[in-house]
């Protein structure tokens, strides 16, 4: 009786399959969101406003401002304490923070923008661009020289320079060069190892002059900044208005001190920018706009995929067996750098993309989740203020309460095609393999007459078929659906070959709880 159901279901099913083809050059997947999402989301705010405050309060934070992201949009922002506390200057969305090290997912931008117009390679040896570097000698005499990818991902072989190289904010052109005019001294050869330095992004920016004919500053700013609408960021503190700037400072002997403000100079392309919540919200958008890949117009200041590339791990950095939700919830995570910007998946699978940033009187720092499209950015004006574990905290708070899930990708023709297909044989094998949908491997390590047996034993244990879900994709290849049934629901998993057309390589069949 189940079987019949099951052929009869089928028999609505493949009806659409014929419009399928016409359409599927046409095919443009488009961002499936929860319609009461940001409902949930907004329901969130009162608790993770508090979050914010209290740890702020906690960690001697004199201000701090923030912001939640939704799908490109700034939803709500947040602020507490001062700009300026001998002037009482209130810190919200539009008071401007130095961001320090966040700075470098811009200055790698920069650069990828460089490489798509032609005028570089990630792979160039970074001397093509400063000759001061020919002659650099390396650790062993068997290493390759320092690339433009070195640089972008921290493994140039520079030992880890913070917080000297906090300090080198203000240096100029001259002596930045100077640097390599006298040799640099390497902790590993470049290639082998992750090793944050400051001094690699500092020479990035160097190399966009060389390349651009302008100054790193002006170049981000009107390839990237001007475009993006970002007029309140700026990268030297004395163009900010007193009114909007926030005074750094560090918590010493239980009192505030203030910390003197640097100049902008080389190594401001490692953590030189000043800029707003709203302004770099702007920016946050741009790489939660990246995902998922579709066929749209471009309309950022470089390509999605360009973007999608920055946000890649190149470079694994951590491993965290036993880090810890902010409940205290064992949650492993791995970590690696990208061009410019830090990446982490935890045990569950999800996705963090941003930076931190820390400077003498100030710690910053912002996340993203491309598959929600969601993010969190927090500014404070204390030395090295951890502000990553304030939105770590939010960030899970927002998801736990809330309850979204990530943002749906449908899945790709052929995968739905193929899933019809299998439903016209999955219950009955003896059709399978004149079917044509399945590959050469496929009968040599599945048998029909087994795979017949296991069907029928799963729906005698599920029970009546109700209805059959759509194709939950992994990837554009492989995927699972769930034929929902009266008392189990059964989960079919098919991956599909590279051939084309893809035909079906591998087949799981469960009977899974509803």
């Amino acid at each position: 009786m189940t079987l019949k159901n099951l052929f009869s279901l089928v028999g609505s099913i493949v009806l659409s399959l014929a419009c399928f083809s016409v359409v599927a050059q046409a095919y443009k997947p488009p961002v499936f969101t929860d319609a009461d999402r940001l409902k949930k989301i907004e329901a969130t705010y009162p608790v993770i406003d508090q979050l914010y405050k209290d740890y702020a309060e906690k960690n001697h934070w004199p201000g701090m401002v923030y912001g939640i992201v939704v799908d490109g949009k700034l939803v709500h922002t947040g602020g507490m304490g001062y700009t300026d506390i001998s002037a009482k200057i209130a810190a919200d969305a539009t008071s401007d923070f130095r961001i320090a090290s966040m700075t470098k997912s811009l200055t790698a931008m920069a650069i990828l923008k460089l490489r798509d117009e032609g005028n570089l390679k990630l792979a160039d040896p970074a001397y093509l661009y400063i000759p001061e570097m020919k002659g650099i000698h390396y650790l062993t005499k068997d290493a390759t020289p320092v690339t433009i990818k070195n640089l972008l991902t921290h493994t140039a072989g520079y030992p880890e320079d913070n917080p000297w190289g906090d300090r080198q904010l203000a240096d100029s052109d001259d002596e930045l060069i100077a640097i390599y005019k006298k040799g640099v001294s390497f902790s590993n050869n470049p290639g082998l190892g992750y090793e944050y330095s400051n001094l690699g992004f500092a020479t990035l920016g160097y190399i966009i002059k060389k390349v651009s004919g302008k100054t790193y500053e002006t170049y981000i700013t009107e390839n990237i900044l001007k475009p993006l609408g970002m007029t309140h960021t700026y990268w030297e503190y004395d163009k900010v208005s007193k009114d909007k700037l926030a005074h750094g400072y560090r918590w010493l002997d239980e009192k505030w001190v203030e910390q003197p403000l640097l100049h902008d100079g080389s190594y401001g392309a490692m953590g030189g920018l000043i800029t707003t919540i709203e302004d770099f919200t702007k920016y946050m958008a741009v790489h939660i706009d990246a995902w998922p890949p579709r066929d749209d117009a471009e309309t950022g200041p470089v390509k999605r995929s360009s973007i999608r590339e920055m946000q890649y791990p190149w470079d694994i950095s951590f491993l965290s067996p036993n880090a810890k939700t902010p409940t205290g919830r064992l949650c492993p995570t791995v970590s690696a750098y990208c061009y410019g910007l830090r990446w982490m998946k935890d045990c569950e699978n999800r996705v963090y993309v941003g930076h931190t940033g820390g400077l003498p009187g100030f710690g910053s720092n912002w996340n993203v989740m491309p598959e929600y499209g969601i993010g969190v950015v927090c500014f404070a004006n204390l030395t090295y203020a951890n502000a990553g574990a304030a939105n770590n905290i939010a960030l899970d708070t927002l998801l736990t309460l809330s309850g979204i899930k990530p943002r749906a990708i449908p899945s790709s023709f052929i995968l739905e095609q193929r899933k019809n297909e299998l439903m016209k044989v999955i219950a009955d094998w003896s059709t399978a393999k004149a079917s044509g949908i399945f590959a050469q491997n496929f009968f040599m390590d599945y048998f029909p007459e087994k795979l017949k047996a296991e069907a029928s034993a799963a729906f005698d244990k599920a029970g009546k078929i109700i209805s059959t879900g759509q194709v939950v994709p992994e990837n554009q290849l492989r995927g699972y659906f769930i034929i929902e049934c009266e008392k189990a629901n059964i989960k079919v998993l098919f991956t599909l070959t590279p051939e084309n057309p893809p035909l079906i390589q591998a087949y799981h069949l469960d009977v899974v709880a509803k």
